[in-house]
């Protein structure tokens, strides 16, 4: 389906102010989260109260109201979320093997969405994709391209015009910036937290239960993330996405906790979202840097083990011509120490490809320092 942009007397197809008074709220996601529930009651302090006070001469209360204007400065949270939230997406999948349910945003005027591939990723073969835009409407969307390894997708949605968001510089983002988080939470659209970034390059490894695991050098926050809220865009003090929010970290039952926002959220630094985003839209597939070795996963010890099975070192790749061999322990890569195989992928995947970075590894108790220049993962 197609809509274009109305006259220049109309009000856009997508303003808010058009939103249908009464909307279904969307099925909460069960792709990614563990599945919460939400309980909103309202619990009054006793029953038949009164306001004012009631006398056999019945004495009645006066109440004061004020018409004075609440003042909203420039940059604040409330017109942050005003300037945002039309160019923030619901998203819901019909598949095979269940519905699943996230957020996404625009990023280009003609209709292209930013995601997360989990959300999406059971309607890859088969199914359905509804993206539900801020004023209630609703639209049928394709995957452009997605990617396991980032947890990244690209949608595009039959528009013209579309309220794109701006994108920010994630390399610039620092230790204590503002964020605010905005997605559909629990299928609550336009749903807007704050908080602060918490940490950069926190090393994240996630499953979508398929045997595909991504990798994310991610950005801490602690603006309250809860399932549905992921693909939707982490910005920054000036309105600017900086993150792609996609994982939390939850308190497990034996610890009595429950699933939903502790405040450890994990977004996708936008800065390799857009390179994965571009590549996508071009070829319908990403790649990512390697160096040419398996880990072995089963080691314990601080740093990273090459393996010494067959193809622990590729003959010919990156870290063979760089003189690496099986059975090397990797423990810093650019001078950040590595602590686990996990932390060590992570980092080489927060590069680019051809990227020349300095492996420090031991071999019998030496410690050595190679450079090696990143090649492409075959797609």
């Amino acid at each position: 389906m197609s809509s274009q942009l109305p006259g220049p007397s109309d009000t856009p197809w997508w303003n808010p102010a058009k939103q249908a008074s009464n909307s279904a709220p969307a099925k909460q996601s069960n792709s990614f989260f563990i599945i919460a529930s939400l309980v909103i009651a309202l619990i009054a302090g006793g029953v038949g109260a009164t306001i004012g006070r009631t006398t056999s001469s019945n004495i009645s209360s006066t109440f004061v109201t004020t018409k004075d204007a609440v003042e909203r400065a420039p940059g604040s949270i409330a017109d942050l979320a005003a300037r945002v939230i039309p160019g923030v997406v619901s998203i819901s999948v019909q598949a095979a093997g269940g519905s699943d349910t996230g957020s996404g945003f625009f990023f280009s005027t003609d209709g292209y969405v930013l995601t997360n591939n989990h959300v999406v990723e059971s309607a890859a073969t088969s199914g359905t994709i509804t993206v539900s835009i801020s004023n209630g409407k609703k639209y049928s969307a394709r995957i452009v391209g997605r990617d396991s390894s980032y947890d990244l997708a690209v949608l595009k949605v039959d528009v013209t015009g579309a309220p794109t968001l701006q994108l920010g510089d994630s390399d610039k983002v620092q230790v204590g910036d503002a964020v605010i988080a905005i997605g559909s939470p629990l299928g609550l659209a336009g749903t807007v937290t704050s908080g602060i970034i918490s940490s950069k390059n926190r090393p994240v490894t996630t499953g979508s239960g398929n045997g595909d695991s991504s990798f994310i050098n991610a950005l801490q926050t602690d603006a309250a993330i809860n399932p549905g809220n992921s693909g939707g865009p982490l910005v920054d003090a000036t309105g600017a996405v900086v993150g792609i929010n996609s994982a939390i970290a939850s308190l497990s039952s034996t610890a009595g906790g429950q699933s939903g926002s502790i405040g450890l959220g994990f977004a996708i630094p936008i800065n390799q979202a857009k390179k994965t985003a571009e590549q996508l839209i071009k070829t319908g597939s990403a790649t990512y840097p390697i160096m040419g070795i398996a880990v072995d996963t089963r080691y314990t010890g601080a740093g990273a083990l090459i393996s010494t099975e067959a193809n622990g070192v590729t003959s010919g790749g990156p870290a063979d011509k760089a003189g690496i061999k099986a059975g090397d322990l990797i423990i810093a890569i650019d001078d950040q120490e590595i602590q686990s195989s996990d932390e060590l992928i992570v980092a080489i995947r927060s590069h680019n490809v051809g990227d020349k970075v300095k492996i420090k590894f031991k071999r019998n108790a030496i410690t050595r320092e190679v450079t090696v220049t990143l090649a492409a993962s075959k797609k």
